[in-house]
């Protein structure tokens, strides 16, 4: 066994490299830093390329370049910096262009405090780019998952052609843990499907069952179309409402046909148990040991770690809640992700325990969530 100690950013920079990326652009910003710091040790001697742009709207415009150009990319930032991203996230969404993107998740609002953890991004990732297509988000729980989790959103960008978020927090990113990097259950890596070469490229043209274009690099010798505007599948523009929701149903049905391929979870299912706790991110540690605490003292309840949270994984989450009478839904916010588990179990009794303060929730205060009822 090869144990390392780790952050939680250190472990998505080598996750990243084991994953094919090979060219990443960021700009510092606290508590993120340090995935650019490994990234600019790892990088160059892989045989990549790592940039540091002049601010945060260069750093993920120039991972879309290298992106469109046939690169694996990743760029990284905290709550300031993926509101600046907004735009090219947009663009990543419409041109179908792969991207990994890590938010280090800070306290906020606006610059908020730079050094405390806070889950404060969580619809701000979905919801924060125009059009409201959907988009993939992963949230890791340790220094285990940064590592897996970041190959598996590498793998998924390039098969979807779509940008992929890591929402991690300070607390995951800036905490040394020990990981055992032989004994992780790794993924194969998955590159891009290019086009076929036996007739004229199309850059957005899809066969019949399939939701993703085949890929052909910009600088090669056949002419690629790449745009922003709503476009034909030869990439020009297009006001035809017809071809307009050909092309919107698609991006949209390419990632919510999918989910349920990808839904990376933790469920711990307890017999007779009336609640089930619901929670994600390091508020998971907290949730843990709240379950085992449960279970010793003979008050069984059930526990979902959620580790793909958008696209919501529906039949994950009415399978697992199938059984109880009660939810309680833990995050770091001040009541986000709860939303979605009310619109897809109105039928349930639903609790939310959220704090927004700079402090993780403990399991005390979990504890009492439950027995308050």
């Amino acid at each position: 066994m090869a144990y390392s100690l780790l952050e939680g950013n250190e472990a998505i920079a080598r996750g990243a490299i084991a994953a094919g990326c090979n060219f990443f652009a960021g700009y510092p910003i606290t508590p993120a830093t340090t995935i650019y710091h490994s990234m600019l040790n790892l990088l160059p001697s892989a045989g990549g390329i790592c940039l540091q742009g002049e601010d945060e709207i260069a750093s993920i415009g120039f991972c879309l370049g290298a992106s469109m150009a046939g690169m694996k990319v990743m760029t990284a930032t905290s709550g300031p910096g993926i509101s600046l991203y907004s735009e090219n996230i947009s663009f990543a969404v419409g041109s179908e262009i792969p991207i990994v993107i890590v938010d280090v998740q800070r306290l906020g609002p606006s610059t908020g405090s730079a050094t405390r953890g806070a889950d404060g991004d969580i619809n701000f990732l979905r919801w924060g780019s125009s059009g409201g297509l959907p988009v993939i988000v992963l949230a890791p729980v340790d220094v285990n998952d940064c590592f897996t989790l970041t190959m598996h959103a590498f793998n998924l960008a390039e098969k979807f052609r779509c940008p992929v978020f890591i929402a991690s927090n300070k607390e995951i990113g800036m905490t040394r843990e020990n990981i055992d990097l032989d004994g992780l259950d790794l993924p194969e890596i998955i590159s891009r499907t290019p086009a076929p070469l036996n007739r004229p490229f199309q850059p957005f043209q899809t066969d019949t069952g399939q939701t993703v274009p085949g890929f052909l690099s910009i600088g090669d010798n056949v002419l690629v179309r790449q745009i922003s505007s709503t476009h034909d599948p030869h990439g020009y523009i297009t006001t035809d409402p017809d071809e307009i929701a050909r092309s919107q149903n698609r991006l949209k049905d390419k990632l919510l046909s999918a989910v349920d391929h990808f839904t990376f979870h933790e469920a711990f299912n307890m017999d007779n148990a009336a609640t089930l706790l619901i929670t994600y991110g390091v508020t998971a540690r907290a949730a843990k040991a709240v379950y085992n605490q449960q279970c010793r003292q003979g008050n069984p309840i059930s526990l979902l770690v959620l580790k793909t949270l958008w696209p919501v994984p529906e039949h994950l989450i009415r399978q697992v809640a199938r059984t109880v009478k009660r939810i309680v839904v833990v995050e770091m916010n001040m009541g986000q992700y709860v939303r979605e588990i009310k619109r897809i179990l109105p039928e349930k009794q639903i609790d939310f325990l959220g704090q927004m303060d700079g402090r993780l929730i403990t399991p005390a205060q979990i504890t009492e969530t439950i027995d308050s009822e």
